[in-house]
């Protein structure tokens, strides 16, 4: 039986649902929709879904190299900072020396510092070594700036551990690969599974790396592909049609790998909250 406090509930829930997939709604309908329905007063709310926006766009942008390239520029991201960066939870967590917990939050206080702010020496640094225009160079720059966050998720998977397995291990002849790979990464795949979406979708979301450090479409992810299409010309200002269709492009893997994976996401988050 509905209570009033578990309608108000449901009405609020209801609220919030409609107000996150209105601009949803909105960015579908615009991207099947021809660029005269777009600007048609009074709007049409339901238009003939077609996809002639998806092609057009592949015309104006090298969309399937763009596509590849956030792929690999992505999924090479979350792999390269989950590794590096469970490597460096379990010095944190396992190795003790002096200062470890000062340099651990001074590693956690970057996450607050701007991209912005580090785009001129790292685009020296990549220039010095010949990384710039280079998928490489993307993946190393965006793994070290996810890498913060990823470790502080992982050093308290890491901790809940009891030291006397280890120890066990150790007697019973295990070497650190053997223990991280029997003991901790069964423990942490709950935090590990999480951090991979995270970091593949912050990574396939990512305008500013990609558009300060690369130059040719050899290298060029589909985020930057929004100020390329923001320049074709049309009679009525902006090609929201195109900028629609990239939307939905861009959005839709997202979702889908999320609405996938929720439930590891949530554990993950939560899990290692609990010692």
């Amino acid at each position: 039986m509905f209570t009033k406090r578990s309608l108000l509930l449901y009405l609020a829930l209801a609220v919030f649902v409609l107000i996150v997939l209105i601009p949803f709604y909105w960015l579908m309908k615009a991207a099947v929709s021809t660029p005269d329905q777009l600007v048609k007063i009074p709007p049409i709310y339901f238009p003939e879904v077609g996809l002639n926006n998806f092609y057009e766009l592949a015309k104006q942008i090298p969309l399937g190299n763009y596509i590849f390239n956030s792929l690999i520029f992505s999924t090479s991201t979350a792999i390269a900072t989950v590794f590096f960066s469970f490597l460096a939870a379990y010095a944190f967590a396992r190795i003790k020396f002096r200062g470890s917990a000062l340099v651990l939050w001074a590693l956690v206080v970057t996450m607050a510092l701007p991209e912005i702010a580090t785009i001129i020496p790292l685009y020296k640094m990549l220039g010095a070594v010949g990384l710039l225009d280079k998928l490489s160079g993307l993946i190393f720059v965006m793994t070290s700036a996810l890498a913060p966050f990823t470790v502080w998720v992982f050093v308290p998977f890491i901790q809940q551990v009891p030291e006397s397995m280890e120890e066990a291990a150790v007697i019973d002849g295990a070497k650190l690969w053997t223990i991280l790979w029997k003991i901790f990464l069964p423990i942490c795949k709950p935090a590990i599974v999480t951090m991979l979406i995270i970091n593949f979708v912050n990574a396939w979301n990512n305008l500013l790396y990609p558009l300060a450090f690369s130059v040719t479409a050899s290298s060029k992810c589909l985020s930057v592909a929004i100020t390329e299409v923001f320049q074709a010309q049309v009679p009525w200002g902006k090609p929201w049609h195109l900028i629609s269709a990239l939307g939905v492009i861009m959005v839709i893997p997202v979702i889908i790998l999320i609405l996938s994976s929720q439930k590891a996401v949530v554990k993950g988050l939560t899990k290692g909250a609990v010692k």
